[in-house]
């Protein structure tokens, strides 16, 4: 007697899928704070496409490789400078080739209050705001880019006793929107969505005023064998996520 086809089909599905998930692994992602908002988008479309998962945590630069030094088990590290993923390189922590630049960030001064903060940034030049708040200079690479605009205006030390810091830029968002700062340096990104800043008012700072944020990701040791750190840094270089990083206002 022949056996009805459909079985036979729902059967091979159910191993398929079993199979699927055999395959689909897991990634610990240490993420820089700036880019919360496009590595949420790109988690999803990296889990559909893939199958794996991806579960992030963010932070400041500084923070993450004092942990990575002292054991925290991440696998993939998207860092939001260089310089930090060309130090672990250098003490041999990550897997040798992996390093490549995922994203260029850009800075932005933005006020949570509509007209505040002017298309060149004279706001900055009139120092009557009480607050300007940035993330750790020592610690977040954007917070280092705002100390250098600062600088390069000649306002380090009118501004001086005005900074509010936040651990990262996260925080010093958050000083921002919040209104216990009335402006702010903060991610471009962090205010920015499909080409235009979606609240507030903000000033995008020209790259000439501070060193370039060049964001590196790399596969840190204890990834080396896990199939989804590789998948996850083959799938940043991909058109995908370049689109959703362009729509963020970064630079490819």
């Amino acid at each position: 007697m022949r056996r009805p086809f459909f079985p036979l089909a729902a059967s091979a599905l159910a191993s398929l899928l079993c199979l699927n998930s055999a395959w689909a692994d897991e990634v610990q992602v240490a993420v820089a704070a700036n880019f919360t908002a496009p590595i949420q988008a790109i988690a999803k479309d990296f889990e559909k496409d893939t199958g794996h998962t991806l579960v992030a945590a963010f932070g400041a630069t500084g923070q993450f490789y004092a942990q990575i030094k002292n054991g925290a088990p991440f696998e993939v590290f998207l860092a939001a400078d260089d310089s930090t993923p060309a130090k672990l390189e250098q003490e041999k922590a990550i897997v040798e080739g992996s390093r490549f630049t995922y994203a260029i960030g850009t800075l932005a001064l933005w006020s949570a209050k509509p007209g505040y903060v002017d298309g060149k940034g004279e706001v900055l030049k009139q120092n009557a705001f009480k607050h300007l708040s940035i993330a750790n200079p020592k610690t977040a690479p954007y917070g280092l880019a705002a100390t250098q605009v600062l600088d390069k205006l000649g306002l380090t030390a009118a501004t001086k006793d005005k900074l509010v810091e936040g651990q990262n830029i996260t925080q010093a968002f958050q000083f921002v929107s919040t209104g216990n700062a009335e402006l702010g340096f903060v991610a471009l990104s962090q205010i920015y969505k499909d080409g235009k800043v979606d609240s507030g008012s903000a000033w995008i700072v020209p790259a000439t005023l501070h060193d370039p944020i060049r964001q590196d990701a790399v596969i840190l040791e204890k990834g080396k064998d896990n199939p989804a750190a590789k998948a996850l840094v083959e799938y940043l270089k991909g058109p995908k996520a370049a689109a959703v990083n362009k729509s963020y206002g970064y630079e490819i």
